[in-house]
């Protein structure tokens, strides 16, 4: 069924999905996959690309998830700060995972170009936009680290940092011109065309209802068919409702939320990020910001919708950016992100031949479109191509407390936010 609460721009602007039907015989493959977004297509792809026979099995409709209500910011490397990344896995490891997804954009782009996938692609590069003191002490850090890794970011100073995103309110942003933008449930829905174009097979509204080891195969129940592969791949990150209840367990969820406007004028597209850069700001509840092609102003915010979220948003975009006199929102829309403790993606080996990979923590393109490929090649026998720690997580500690003490934090924060712009 479709989500009637997700009034997502997204949805309303991406081209046409595959006409799918959902799982209703038995069926024998060497790879099963649970989740249509980003990691399990991209696997589904590079698996059938290289003569597998995989099913994807999805409960609801391609890029339901996650994937489908992403902001689009298709960036290079983690949430993580180099240095802490090396401190976390060792050199060795640090350096492997953070090579494979400094490139990640490349990754993403190069399928977009082979498959000639409509989503919007744009590959401007990304501004990471720095507030007060502390936030551009941070970025510089960044800069610092990433630049010896031989990244080719530069930090922008607060005139050239305003003049890049329209605003004032900035002190600086780190530029990394690796990155970009992209319509996200577009960009899954042409994983999807492209998986089916190479031989994989998806069906969606084909929910799972029990993962059982029968001898020497996995056998995955649906409620009018199952499928028997050696293999499965877990791939329903925040949304383990959907796959394996107990992976739900080693994350925390966090909602995140975006309004979209009406299109801005031409006078204001001048002015309002120019040359159409993603943004993402230093603030401890982060927002983010960017366009589409249509020139739709879009903002998002940790927290799930609710008027409070609406309102805080709204005096936000004015505070910013004072010249969009005439503020319309059409869409508004939330999604939820796994947020790891260590906030590195994981692949773990649950059982022989169950693996489940999750934990973007929020940078889902770049790194689910690699660690779906990466399982690809891993299972064809590269065993030296898995870049993510491949531990076993354990459960997450006071997951649900965690899980209200960031949602409540997040509304607190906007409403305290919104009185202090009222005022």
């Amino acid at each position: 069924m479709i989500d009637s609460d997700c009034n997502s721009l997204w949805r309303a602007s991406s081209p046409a999905a595959p006409e799918l039907t959902s799982l209703s015989s038995d069926m024998v493959v060497d790879v099963a996959i649970v989740g249509a977004g980003f990691t399990g297509l991209s696997a589904a792809l590079h698996l059938a690309k290289k003569g597998f026979s995989v099913v994807v099995l999805e409960a609801q409709e391609v890029g339901f998830g996650g994937s489908g209500r992403n902001v689009g910011l298709a960036n290079a490397g983690l949430w993580l700060e180099p240095d802490e990344l090396d401190k976390q896995l060792g050199l060795e490891d640090g350096k492997r995972l953070y090579d494979a997804l400094s490139v990640a954009p490349d990754t993403v782009f190069s399928l977009i170009d082979e498959y000639q996938i409509e989503c919007e692609a744009t590959r401007h590069g990304t501004l990471h936009a720095g507030v007060g003191k502390a936030g551009l002490a941070q970025l510089q850090r960044r800069c610092d680290q990433l630049q010896q890794r031989g990244a080719p970011v530069q930090l922008l100073g607060m005139s050239d940092a305003q003049a890049r995103i329209g605003s004032e309110k900035f002190c600086g942003a780190l530029f990394d011109p690796r990155a970009g933008t992209i319509q996200p449930l577009a960009y899954a829905r042409g994983l999807a065309h492209a998986a089916l174009k190479e031989g994989a097979t998806i069906f969606e509204y084909s929910p799972v209802t029990s993962i059982v080891l029968e001898q020497d195969s996995w056998k995955l129940d649906t409620e009018k068919g199952s499928v028997s592969a050696e293999k499965v791949v877990l791939a329903t990150n925040a949304y383990c409702e959907f796959g394996v209840q107990e992976q739900a367990r080693k994350f925390v969820p966090i909602f995140y939320s975006q309004l979209a406007t009406k299109p801005l004028t031409e006078k204001e597209l001048e002015r309002v990020l120019p040359n159409k850069e993603g943004c993402w700001d230093t603030c401890t509840v982060m927002s983010s910001f960017r366009l589409d092609q249509q020139g739709r102003l879009i903002f998002g915010g940790m927290g799930g919708t609710g008027q409070t979220l609406t309102n805080w948003a709204t005096q936000r975009v004015h505070e910013l950016f004072p010249t969009l006199s005439n503020l319309e929102w059409d869409y508004c829309w939330t999604g939820k992100i796994a947020y790891s403790e260590d906030h590195l993606p994981h692949c773990q080996q649950l059982q022989r031949g169950l693996f489940s990979v999750a934990g973007y923590s929020g940078r889902g393109i770049g790194p689910g479109t690699v660690m779906g490929k990466e399982l690809a090649h891993w299972f064809a026998g590269d065993i030296e191509s898995l870049s993510a720690p491949t531990s076993v997580l354990r459960d997450t500690p006071l997951r649900e407390l965690k899980r209200v003490f960031y949602e409540v934090g997040a509304k607190a924060y906007h409403l305290g936010q919104s009185k202090h712009l009222l005022t």
